[in-house]
């Protein structure tokens, strides 16, 4: 059986956000909301100062908090790997949103036509493209308001999973892109990056890309220790950790500035 992973390579990121863009165009997700973000974390001491960054998504945890606390079993796991929504299921209450530790969870708060970045309708009757204002910001492009493939249930339980605003009042959350999965593609964050920063296949195969990177290279995990078993591996050195200062103090001598004299 496949079971699906990221590894992410920190050495590689360069914070250009690429993956968060490609993320919102692909699912549609409401403004505000960001099922990929990159954290800039700031290391060292002036002059001594280095900037990393630290993408995050949903971990799709194989003990994953959010799929036991959930009522009526909207928020669920496939054996894939995939955890996952169940948007005629939810009922909005947020026990998923308070039982993950990670901070992936939104809520949909309005409706989805109306929680976009542009005003689709304007006024304007049903057509929801070139129209109004998002006419003048795009320049004749049309970015999708909905994708088709967001209307498919997925998944041998054919269930709707997939896209960002489907209704009001219900929990929307990064699901890995499983419409493009489904497909033979990669998650759009990875199939984005210009760097190749987000590695996305199949752990369980000794032979796949995101295997022989664990196999090759130290990584580690978000918040470990919750015992959550995240599915997302990181290599390289975790954020202000002692190897990361031994790391960076080998790679870069210090630099003494000249002082100012004082009289």
């Amino acid at each position: 059986m496949v079971k699906f992973g990221f590894v992410i390579d920190l050495s590689r990121c360069v914070g250009c956000r690429t993956c968060v863009e490609a993320c919102k165009v692909e699912n549609n997700t409401p403004s505000g909301a960001f099922w990929m973000w990159v954290f800039r974390v700031e290391e060292g001491k002036y002059p001594n100062v280095r900037v990393r960054f630290l993408p995050r998504l949903c971990q799709h945890c194989n003990n994953p908090p959010c799929v036991k606390v959930c009522p009526v079993a909207a928020r669920f796991q496939r054996e894939d790997g995939f955890v996952l929504t169940d948007f005629n299921r939810c009922i909005g209450c947020r026990y998923c949103q308070v039982a993950c530790p990670y901070g992936v969870n939104y809520f949909n708060w309005k409706r989805p036509s109306t929680q976009q970045y542009f005003d689709w309708k304007n006024g304007e009757g049903d057509d929801l493209y070139g129209k109004g204002r998002m006419r003048d910001y795009v320049g004749g492009a049309i970015p999708p308001y909905k994708n088709p493939d967001h209307d498919q249930s997925w998944g041998e339980e054919k269930r709707l999973v997939s896209g960002g605003s489907h209704y009001v009042g219900v929990m929307g959350k990064c699901t890995w892109c499983v419409h493009r999965v489904a497909k033979g593609l990669e998650p759009a964050c990875a199939a984005a990056c210009p760097m190749r920063v987000l590695n996305f296949g199949d752990l369980d195969d000794p032979q796949s890309k995101v295997s022989l990177m664990l196999a090759e290279k130290r990584s580690f995990r978000l918040l470990e220790e919750l015992n959550t078993e995240p599915r997302t591996y990181y290599v390289g050195y975790p954020p202000f950790s002692e190897d990361a200062r031994i790391l960076d103090k080998s790679a870069r001598p210090e630099i003494n500035l000249p002082r100012a004299k004082t009289t």
